[in-house]
């Protein structure tokens, strides 16, 4: 599938290279939406003309394969130490959970961007196929904890990767890097997904024990 590509690298005037358009970019794209956001708008936003701003890009479908496929890599990137990692099933999992809130929180508005795609264009087609491919990652992956005994065999492996990766999907909603420290908050919601909430109360069971 033919998708935009990433233009070479090119340099302009310090702060108008093209990681300030891309940032920029997917600025306004998450806040006005990719359909309303012109280039005339990118440009303005950087206080550049439309001529200099096609000096980096080609148009704002490239700057949208570009965003997502920053959030994207990302993932892979996270999965892929996970796989050559040599623990059980059951830890690489958790890394990989761990790994991908602080993805999320070092690419927050590329993951953002990449959340809200549906599929409109080609561009987000093949991102929305590079999201099945990753959630088929991380259902395998569960299936092998479950095959270890690292997770419980009772739930559906395909279900339980996608609540796992829905509680870290959430965070683009609330989270922003004031809120503490991304490390804690990856702990955190491994914590959570991994341990629960609940405390273990285990004195009825003891007194059941004794009256036996």
């Amino acid at each position: 599938m033919d998708t935009a590509q990433p233009a070479p690298r090119r340099r302009g005037r310090p702060g108008h290279d093209v990681d300030a358009v891309l940032a920029a970019a997917v600025r306004l794209f998450n806040t006005h939406g990719y359909d309303a956001t012109s280039m005339f708008d990118i440009a303005e936003t950087l206080g550049i003309t439309k001529s200099t701003l096609y000096h980096h890009v080609t148009g704002k479908e490239q700057l949208l394969a570009m965003a997502v496929d920053r959030a994207v890599d990302g993932l892979f990137e996270a999965a892929t130490r996970v796989r050559d990692a040599e623990t059980g099933a059951t830890v690489r999992l958790e890394e990989l959970v761990r790994s991908s809130v602080l993805v999320l929180a070092e690419r927050l508005e590329f993951v953002t961007l990449l959340l809200r795609v549906r599929g409109n264009t080609e561009v987000e087609q093949h991102a929305l196929i590079r999201r099945r491919e990753f959630d088929t990652l991380v259902t395998d992956l569960v299936k092998q904890a479950q095959a270890e005994g690292g997770i419980r065999r009772d739930v559906d492996p395909a279900t339980a990767a996608r609540l796992l990766f829905g509680m870290v999907n959430s965070l683009v909603e609330w989270y922003r890097p004031d809120r503490g420290r991304p490390e804690a908050l990856a702990d955190t919601v491994v914590r959570l997904a991994f341990d629960g909430l609940r405390t273990i109360d285990t004195s009825d069971d003891q007194a059941d024990q004794e009256e036996q």
